[in-house]
């Protein structure tokens, strides 16, 4: 769902297209080296594979309040937060943020979900007071990080929000900060090439990989079409990132969600992974022997600065201890078991 124009525009500006994703700016190699921390560079990535579905109307928070995992009634305005929507056996079908602006409400979520998911959202309004809209091409989202992002946004006419996931608008659209010098911006479609060349002056332009590897970094784990409905929240570490509020009332799932917490149930942990061979969001993960089997589940993987590629992945704990695990099948590309992503024990 990218806009036409849109891509024709970054096309001219030396963007290289491989299926729906902006693949690199005419150096792949070189793109992922400036993503290091150290590089000193600041970057401005395309998001073509993350989208938006707006929600609005008198019961929007509170419809979105008894779908959603997090406590949609304690988001502030002009701020975001995790929160993911479940199916009634607590499976993940989507994991968003969600964005507050006044009574309007946001889903920031995997493109290849947003029309099932607005699809399935609209049969739960019944005759609450709810529009469901998907945003589709009238946005572009951008991604931009570095040390010099805050100047960039500045010179670009460009608000500057004031801490991690505030929310701060302009006329055309917002700025979420998502972290120290990382942000990400939606932009009206019509005034989305403006802003890239007021940007692309101070940050340089880079694929979306980029963005994708600098994710992986975050731990964030989004799911998309291939790994809709593989994990309970807590499977992804999901409430580590206050995706999930065990104080709110009912939403689909909640009895599971909550009831794997209470009985400490849960036996698959978000790890990172590393590989020579391409790592891509649903591949299955073995683990060879006497007893060969399934052990996990990739959640996203890219293209790694250091060499070949990086992923979060869902992986069963017994499986954790050193064995060496395999993609696709027994016989697929050997991985190496990276560290837990969120490694405190599990809450009482």
């Amino acid at each position: 769902m990218t806009h036409p124009d849109w891509h024709a525009f970054l096309g001219a500006a030396g963007a290289r297209l491989v299926n729906t994703e902006i693949a690199d700016f005419g150096d792949a190699a070189a793109e992922l080296q400036v993503a290091r921390a150290d590089s000193g560079e600041t970057l401005l990535a395309p998001l073509p594979h993350l989208t938006l579905i707006r929600c609005s109307g008198d019961d929007a928070r509170e419809f979105l309040h008894n779908q959603l995992t997090s406590d949609v009634r304690r988001l502030a305005d002009a701020s975001a937060q995790p929160a993911a929507w479940c199916t009634a056996k607590g499976r993940m079908l989507a994991s968003f943020f969600l964005l507050r602006e006044d009574a309007t409400y946001t889903l920031r979520l995997a493109t290849d979900l947003s029309a099932a998911i607005a699809k399935r959202l609209r049969l739960y309004v019944l005759r609450s007071k709810v529009k469901i809209d998907e945003v589709g091409t009238a946005r572009v989202l951008l991604g931009l990080s570095g040390p010099h992002a805050v100047s960039a946004l500045a010179s670009a006419g460009l608000p500057v929000p004031a801490a991690d996931l505030a929310l701060a608008h302009f006329a055309t659209g917002w700025v979420l900060r998502r972290a120290e010098n990382r942000y990400e911006i939606a932009i009206d479609a019509a005034d989305a090439p403006t802003r890239w060349q007021a940007l692309a002056k101070q940050a340089r332009p880079v694929g979306t990989p980029v963005w994708r590897w600098q994710e992986i970094r975050a731990g964030w784990p989004l799911v998309v079409a291939a790994t809709s409905e593989e994990f309970v929240p807590q499977m992804a570490d999901f409430e580590k990132i206050d995706g999930v509020s065990f104080q709110k009332g009912c939403y689909p799932g909640q009895e599971v969600v909550a009831r794997t917490r209470y009985l400490g149930k849960i036996k698959r942990h978000l790890y990172r992974l590393h590989s020579e061979a391409p790592l891509a969001a649903g591949e299955a993960l073995w683990v060879g022997g006497d007893a060969p089997q399934a052990c996990g589940c990739v959640v996203d993987g890219a293209p790694s600065p250091a060499g070949g590629f990086e992923a979060l992945a869902v992986i069963q704990e017994e499986f954790t201890d050193g064995r060496t695990l395999h993609l696709g099948d027994v016989d697929g590309a050997a991985l190496s078991i990276g560290a837990r992503v969120h490694p405190e024990e599990e809450s009482a």
